[in-house]
Order: structure tokens, then C-alpha cells, then sequence
């Protein structure tokens, strides 16, 4: 099989995209989930967090599927473990960035000591790191739903108290917005984000979900309306679009749902580029006065 082949092989693809509606689905739930807590992870500068929240969640799946426990009930564990250890001990940014130094890379090693034990299938392993287009079965997918409406409730919430305390946290703790508080409880919402998209893009490559399509509409425009609806539009984009190219080819999902979030980025930032030179250049020339001659 030639390289082009692994990549992209349509052949009896009708009959395998319906084997895969459970991924489609799943894919469109973190969709949107993703790219609407991703808006609240750029604003807090949180990218390095996701990514330390990531590792641990993926040593949490590697002991589940060590122990031949629910692949996601250890996911979430993990997550939730390390979201509460960075929202309670890393509320200023520079403890947060030194405890998730220490912990990501521990978590790491224990992801990798529980696959080295682990004896069954390789596809398993890999899946945990990089994404896996079969992994999802009938009861990840209610898994997955409810934890989903979970974030979404949580996030509707809590959505103006925390765009206040992300945009202005000084004077919001003097309008009685409680910003500690804050902190930890969207770290536990997050937490549960990456759990979820462990399940289908992998630890190592969960930015691409959760940063890179929020990032992608922070370029094109600055709307509070606009931005989280284009960063939850690219979310899906990339990973349905993703899913759709993964199931004609033999290689794991990730490659796919990066590409084509990295494409999103990649166009945003030149419409970006683009529209500040027109405008700049729309703008009067400004007058030159006496001293300036």
C-alpha cells in the first residue's frame, strides 16, 4: 500500500461512514464544546494548562485501560485531579506555569509506564496518545453527551461572572464577583473538556481542539458575539472534517483534525493581516505640524 493510500482510500467508503456515526457525532459534541470553552482558554492564557491537564488525563485512561476499567471514567479522573491541583495551587499565573512544569511530566511517564504494562492491543495504546476514529462505541458517546451538557450548563452559568473576571479581575472582585472562586471551578469544567476530547484527538494533540480554533477567530475579529461562534465553527470543522478524511486512510485520527485546524489558523491570520492593512490604510494621514516639517 502506497503512502497516498494510508493517507486517503475511499474505497468502500459509504459503508464505512456509517460504521463511524458514532465518531461523527462525538466529534460535533466536542465541536462545540471545545471551541466555546477555547474562547475562556486563550482569554486566560490557560494553553499550557490544557496541555498538563492532557497528561494526566492520559495516564488516568492508561490506568483504566490498564485495569480494563471504563476508558473514560479514568480519563476524567486524571483530569479532574490535575484541574484541581492547578485551580486551587496555581491561581497566579507564574505558580500555575511551575506546578503544571512539575506535574505534566509526571503524568507523562506514568501514561507511558501503564502502557508498557498493558498487554493488549497496540491500537489501544496508540489511541491514548494520538487519537483512535474507532474508540468511540455506543456508551462513550453517552458519556461523552453528558458530560458535554454538563460543561454546557456550567459554562451558561457562569459565562458573565467569569468573562468579567477574565477581562477585568481587579475591578470585578470590587463588584463582589467572586474571582478566586472563579479559578478552580473553571479549572474543573476545563478539566472535564480534555477528558472528553482525550477520547478522540489524544493527549498529545488535544491544543489543536480546545486553542487553535479559538486562536483562528481571535484573528478575524474582536466580538464577544462572534468570537466564541467562529471558534465553536472552526472546532467542528476541524474535527468533523478531521474524522471524515480519517476514515478513508489507515493512519490515526490527529493528523487530519490538526491539518485541518492548523488550515483554519492559517487562513484567519492572513484575512487577519489582511483587513489591519486595509484599514490602516484607509486611515487619514496624520498632519504634519510646524515642528514636524
Amino acid at each position: 500500500m502506497s503512502i497516498w493510500e494510508k493517507m486517503f482510500n475511499f474505497a468502500n467508503y459509504s459503508e464505512l461512514l456509517r460504521l463511524e456515526h458514532n465518531s461523527i457525532i462525538a466529534g460535533a459534541v466536542l465541536g462545540l464544546v471545545g471551541g466555546l470553552i477555547g474562547v475562556f482558554v486563550m482569554l486566560r492564557d490557560l494553553t499550557f494548562a490544557v496541555h498538563g491537564i492532557s497528561e494526566l488525563s492520559f495516564a488516568g485512561a492508561s490506568l483504566a485501560l490498564l485495569l480494563g476499567v471504563n476508558l473514560v471514567a479514568g480519563s476524567v479522573v486524571g483530569s479532574l485531579i490535575a484541574a484541581v491541583i492547578f485551580g486551587v495551587f496555581g491561581v497566579r499565573a507564574r505558580e500555575r506555569s511551575s506546578i503544571i512544569g512539575v506535574l505534566m511530566p509526571f503524568g507523562l511517564g506514568l501514561g507511558v509506564l501503564f502502557l508498557s504494562l498493558y498487554n493488549g492491543r497496540s491500537a489501544n495504546k496508540f489511541g491514548a496518545l494520538l487519537g483512535q476514529i474507532v474508540a468511540v462505541d455506543s456508551p462513550q458517546l453517552l458519556w461523552l453527551i453528558v458530560i458535554s451538557a454538563i460543561v454546557l450548563i456550567a459554562l451558561t452559568i457562569l459565562w458573565r461572572p467569569l468573562m468579567f473576571a477574565t477581562v477585568d479581575p481587579d475591578i470585578a472582585a470590587a463588584r463582589g464577583v467572586p474571582v478566586r472562586a472563579l479559578s478552580p471551578i473553571f479549572m474543573i469544567v476545563l478539566g472535564l473538556t480534555v477528558a472528553m476530547s482525550v477520547q478522540v484527538v489524544g493527549a498529545l494533540l488535544v491544543l489543536a481542539l480546545l486553542v487553535t480554533p479559538a486562536a483562528a477567530a481571535m484573528r478575524v475579529t474582536a466580538s464577544s458575539l462572534w468570537v466564541p461562534v467562529l471558534a465553536m465553527i472552526f472546532a467542528v470543522t476541524a474535527v468533523v472534517g478531521g474524522i471524515l478524511l480519517a476514515i478513508g486512510g489507515s493512519l490515526p485520527i490527529s493528523p487530519y483534525v490538526t491539518t485541518v485546524s492548523f488550515t483554519i489558523y492559517c487562513i484567519c491570520r492572513v484575512t487577519g493581516a489582511v483587513r489591519s492593512r486595509r484599514g490602516w490604510s484607509r486611515r487619514p494621514a496624520p498632519a504634519i505640524g510646524p515642528a514636524d516639517a
